[in-house]
């Protein structure tokens, strides 16, 4: 743990960029790299084929969001680095559709819930990360908060505990909203697949 008073300095830069300080993220640079790269490299390892972007690229836009923001609604540091990993989630959402309408045909194919490390984020998937997301998107209309979960977990990684404690919340209500949203997703997903919608609940659920 770093010291208190870096601790609060860090504090202070986060509540002056969240103010539309831009000089503050030059001097939160150094210090939050660490954990965005952290969160970058988390979703590169669940891919087994092409990545979209590469850790270091997946950062750099994250920063460059980061520097347009303003008037940013932040409750600390743990809330900054979900903000982060929303911001991941979209820059890989776009992608993937710029990705997939260069091509042509192909369906969703296979896409696993059970754990957060099955989902893969390489070409023949972007489908995939699409439909999810979508899927995600109308869960939050009804259900904010499991679609927060479902948010920090898969797009940024983080374990029940830190989710929880983002969304200050208990350990138990995460694991419970987390295996609600799942099965709400499921639905959803087994419709966007069509006719392959049964093959798509068993891998899913199995």
């Amino acid at each position: 743990m770093p010291p208190d008073s870096q601790v609060s300095e860090t504090t202070q830069l986060l509540i002056a960029w969240a103010e539309g300080n831009a000089v503050a993220l030059d001097a939160l640079a150094p210090r939050i790299y660490p954990e965005l790269h952290r969160l970058a490299v988390g979703f590169m390892n669940r891919e087994r084929e092409e990545p979209i972007l590469q850790p270091t690229a997946l950062v750099h836009e994250v920063y460059l969001r980061l520097i347009d923001a303003q008037n940013v609604s932040l409750e600390g540091k743990a809330h900054f680095f979900a903000i982060c990993a929303q911001m991941m989630r979209r820059i890989l959402v776009d992608a993937a559709r710029k990705r997939a309408a260069s091509r042509h045909g192909g369906g969703l194919g296979r896409i696993h819930l059970d754990d957060v490390a099955h989902l893969n984020l390489s070409r023949r998937n972007d489908r995939q990360l699409i439909a999810l997301n979508d899927a995600l998107e109308a869960l939050a209309q009804g259900d904010t908060r499991k679609a927060k979960v479902v948010e920090l977990r898969y797009f940024g990684g983080l374990s029940v505990e830190e989710t929880a404690a983002v969304l200050k919340v208990s350990v138990e209500t995460v694991t419970r909203d987390w295996r609600l949203a799942k099965a709400w997703l499921l639905v959803q997903l087994k419709g966007a697949a069509g006719s392959r919608g049964p093959e798509l609940a068993q891998s899913a659920i199995g």
